[in-house]
């Protein structure tokens, strides 16, 4: 006769996969993924079980540095959205050591891993290959949930790779990880968990949500894209926070509507620009932009109260890591391929297709977190003695580098009272400038020169560089 408790537990492995395993890396490593090239460094990828109610398990891959791995520190990389994916953006768009062309993968030049361990996490569940086995789950999650389930991964993870206990450990990501990152860092300074954290470095980061929302607008009339008069209009009757806000309450007023329609054709144009990297060419084959929607909206004959509260419309400011499906298209193919999901050690519980960003998630996070300003958390984490470096790729749009530099640099002079320990100046790779930087001690901010919202994409070798000495604690390079 079976016992109860035994078909429990297969019942529960079986459900949580690798997750009744023994607690070793030996599982996870990846013996060669599909079209990889030959490497002389270790990767690997699996699960991790973070809850039980509801049960759900984080995806990971983590890549070993590219020589003397023993030596370099660990990095995790977080991306945010909510919702997309640090498989899909960080590791194999961005700075990972591989990249898809032509249903296979090639060596990336500048990948983050020649410096440093890179352990890149699925997060919160229900994000690429993380999933929970409640769909339930998924209606409610917040940035407290996420920073829960991010400490209980490490503190499992560093179980099954002892040999990085101890380790010098950074927590670094993009875009809404401006709240993942340093919600994550305090969790982990609060609860006095034995990681070996040093920094963190957050790249356009959304840190202050009425900042952030008002910024665009200002960058677009800078950049001549929209005109005197519509930035006036924003700045003086209705800015982009309050209409949001007004379209998501379905209460807006005729002082908004009449700002929209001023200035809808002029948003309308932007069709033409990439918002996360406004240089850019777009994809001829992309659906219509986040910002016409307004002008669909506005010009389709529909009463304003009625039309504006449209999903749409009032996740444009959430979506902040969608990129344009051209960049896209290869990675969403690769890890579809259940030849890929096997060496990954990886599959879809729940849903049938992977993607870089879950719509489900980023509609259903918690909006109201959106407003919770991470300027204070990054205080508190200066004052702990963390090094903590912001980053802007200056051509962005979405999340542009006029807030962030003047919140960063209110943070320190206004409410740390902290000196300024390098003033504003270049800095500089291949003799060419790569941006601009200043240093309030512990406390940095840099741009990068020619970057979009996902600098690393655009800008690898300045990106590497950037990454580099914040490693090693140093001020970014003059001129040679």
């Amino acid at each position: 006769m079976s016992q109860p408790w035994l078909i429990l537990t297969v019942i529960t492995c079986s459900i949580l996969m690798q997750a009744c395993k023994p607690v070793t890396s030996l599982y996870d490593k990846i013996l060669s993924l599909p079209g990889q090239p030959s490497v002389g460094f270790s990767h690997y990828s699996g699960y991790i079980t973070v809850g039980d109610h509801p049960p759900r398990a984080l995806f990971y891959y983590f890549v070993e540095a590219e020589t003397s791995p023993a030596s370099k520190p660990l990095v995790l990389w977080l991306n945010g959205g909510p919702g997309c994916s640090s498989l899909g953006y960080g590791a194999f768009i961005e700075h990972g050591p591989f990249k898809v062309k032509g249903g296979g993968l090639v060596k990336r030049d500048y990948s983050w891993n020649k410096v440093a361990n890179l352990l890149y996490l699925e997060s919160p569940a229900g994000v690429g290959f993380s999933y929970s086995t409640s769909q339930s789950f998924y209606k409610g999650i917040t940035d407290n949930i996420t920073a829960q389930d991010n400490l209980v991964f490490l503190q499992h993870w560093f179980t099954k790779y002892p040999q990085y206990k101890g380790r010098d450990f950074f927590i670094t990501g993009e875009s809404y990880a401006g709240h993942y990152v340093p919600e994550l860092a305090q969790l982990i300074v609060k609860s006095k968990v034995e990681i070996n954290l040093k920094g963190i470095a957050i790249g356009n980061p959304l840190l202050d949500y009425e900042v952030d929302t008002n910024s665009p607008t200002t960058f677009y009339w800078s950049h001549g894209i929209i005109s005197d008069q519509s930035e006036l209009l924003f700045q003086n009757v209705c800015n982009l926070t309050r209409l949001l806000g007004e379209i998501r309450s379905k209460a807006l007023t005729s002082e908004c509507a009449y700002v929209v329609l001023k200035v809808a054709k002029e948003l309308n144009d932007t069709e033409a620009i990439d918002q996360y990297d406004i240089l850019a060419d777009l994809c001829l084959t992309s659906g219509q932009s986040k910002l016409n929607i307004f002008y669909k909206m506005l010009t389709s004959g529909h009463s304003l109260p009625s039309v504006l509260p449209s999903e749409d419309l009032i996740n444009y400011q959430s979506l902040l890591d969608t990129k344009d499906p051209c960049e896209e298209q290869d990675v969403i193919k690769y890890f579809n391929r259940k030849d890929v999901q096997i060496a990954l050690h990886a599959k879809l519980v729940g849903v049938g297709h992977w993607n870089t960003c879950s719509d489900d998630i980023n509609e259903n996070f918690r909006f109201e977190d959106r407003y919770i300003s991470m300027i204070p958390i990054l205080g508190e984490l200066v004052k702990s003695g963390l090094r903590v470096l912001v980053y802007s790729g200056d051509l962005d749009a979405v999340v542009p580098f006029l807030g962030t530099r003047t919140m960063v640099d209110a943070l320190a002079t206004k409410v740390l009272k902290r000196k300024t320990t390098l003033s504003y100046r270049a800095w500089f790779t291949s003799k060419q400038v790569a941006g601009y930087t200043q240093e309030y001690g512990k406390l940095a901010f840099a741009t990068i020169k020619g970057a979009s919202h996902t600098a690393p994409a655009t800008q690898p070798e300045r990106s590497l560089q950037l990454f580099t000495s914040f490693l090693k604690g140093k001020s970014l390079p003059t001129k040679a």
